[in-house]
């Protein structure tokens, strides 16, 4: 049988700032990418996710990002490898630790944004990224872009490897994420987002922006927790995926 993991970007609240609608979400995924604080979330926001991720026995992941809240994450910094395999480090051990506290543990690592998009294409940024994984935990499974750098250095570091696909975004020739520039790089049609994850997952193919049709590989599929309507497609994809008969649950490439 088909399995696809099913992910979402969350704690993405800090402070007085409120965003997204965690509790309800983290019932209807498998794989929760927690907010280390630095693009988003905070200590108390941390600690909340993490025990309601424990109680709904949704998969904890770090999501390490640049140091930038204005921004969400979502700007590129000028960072050297070295940079980023520090900053890499000290997200995911301040959710570990949180997660300790709880009894319950991060299981994977998944990079946030402008960060995730630079480990794409840029080998020193995916090797510290995978770096700063494998030596925190070589346990720990690394989620990046299917085809892309990051997974290619996942592997080279002995790590399992998640490829994923976004649901709600399109894809450029080469197999990488359109722009949010790009004037159709968001998928704002729920049921047309859907048939493409569905095919994507049954045929390992996509199409293009321009047209062209690619492969692509779908170990877990990605759902924007800060999107508005981000709970009702997460229902309508999960009870789209179970008709199909793709069982919902963690997948991971072989190293």
């Amino acid at each position: 049988m088909l399995s696809v993991d099913l992910n979402c970007d969350l704690g993405e609240s800090y402070g007085l700032f409120k965003i997204g609608n965690d509790k309800e979400v983290l019932k209807h995924i498998t794989s929760a990418n927690i907010a280390c604080g630095y693009h988003a979330g905070d200590h108390n926001v941390m600690m909340e996710t993490v025990k309601m991720a424990k109680v709904y026995g949704v998969k904890i992941g770090a999501h390490p990002g640049f140091p930038d809240l204005h921004g969400f994450g979502r700007r590129e910094m000028k960072m050297s490898a070295e940079e980023v395999y520090n900053l890499t480090i000290y997200q995911i051990g301040a959710l570990a630790a949180i997660a300790k506290t709880c009894g319950t543990k991060v299981v994977h690592v998944k990079p946030h944004g402008a960060l995730y998009n630079m480990a794409v294409n840029d080998k020193s940024i995916a090797d510290a990224v995978a770096g700063a994984v494998a030596v925190v935990d070589p346990t720990l499974v690394l989620f990046g872009l299917a085809g892309s750098s990051l997974v290619k250095a996942g592997r080279e570091k002995g790590l399992q490897v998640s490829q994923e696909v976004f649901a709600d975004r399109s894809y450029q020739p080469d197999g990488s994420l359109a722009p949010r520039s790009h004037p159709n790089a968001i998928i704002h049609d729920p049921d047309l987002a859907i048939k493409r994850v569905i095919r994507m997952v049954r045929e390992g193919r996509v199409e293009a922006v321009d047209g062209a049709d690619i492969e692509i590989k779908a170990d877990t599929i990605c759902i924007h927790g800060d999107e508005p309507r981000a709970l009702d497609f997460a229902v309508k994809l999960k009870e789209a995926l179970k008709a199909e008969g793709i069982e919902v649950g963690r997948g991971c490439d072989a190293k």
